[in-house]
């Protein structure tokens, strides 16, 4: 009977063997954070090419180092909303494309996908400048109803309640329609970089 076990002992034994990483996995593991790491640097300018970093890397932990570079490249595209985002963003599709130098595809997928980012900035500015100068107009209007003028007054209606309401409303749905668009090519430049 002692060399009967429970099921629970057969579990937790089972459960033990999945929570220990074979050697190869801890490595591979350690290199996908070692590429992570470089394409941050990458990103904020401290090196001025993945590949150069990846050919400095043993050839056998290049293919892990460069999925690493990849994952943290693809999570660098997003809707950019400033100058900075922009930049982050330009700076991440060129790594892209230039770990995928010998694949015509997925450096015409980045430059529509910087298209969309491009776009969106636009868009973003044209509705914050629209809605800005109906909401200054409105409050003009309520001035001239009250009988006065608001000719001399500096007039901020990013200010109001109001405009910080109908801002987050426009945003949200800026950001709903262009971010299923990233995420459309975001979730292709990952099958096809296999990242």
């Amino acid at each position: 009977m002692a060399g009967i076990k429970s099921t629970m002992d057969l579990v937790m034994e089972r459960a033990a063997r999945m929570g220990m990483a074979t050697p190869d996995e801890m490595r591979h593991e350690e290199n996908l954070k070692k590429g992570m790491q470089a394409t941050a640097e990458y990103l904020n300018g401290a090196k001025p090419s993945l590949l150069g970093i990846l050919g400095e890397q043993e050839q056998s932990q290049q293919a892990s180092i460069r999925k690493g570079m990849l994952a943290s490249l693809l999570r660098n595209l997003f809707l950019p909303r400033d100058e900075d985002g922009s930049k982050r963003i330009e700076r991440a599709v060129k790594g892209i494309v230039e770990l995928n130098q010998d694949a015509p595809d997925i450096a015409a997928l980045c430059q529509e996908l910087q298209t969309i980012a491009a776009q969106y900035g636009q868009h973003r500015t044209q509705l914050y400048d629209q809605l800005k100068e109906q909401m200054r107009m409105q409050i003009e209007q309520m001035l001239l109803r009250k009988g006065m003028k608001a000719d001399g007054m500096k007039i901020d209606p990013t200010m109001e309640p109001q405009f910080k309401e109908q801002w987050s409303r426009l945003e949200m749905d800026l950001d709903r329609q262009y971010g299923q668009a990233m995420e459309q090519f975001k979730a292709q430049l990952t099958a096809w970089t296999g990242a």
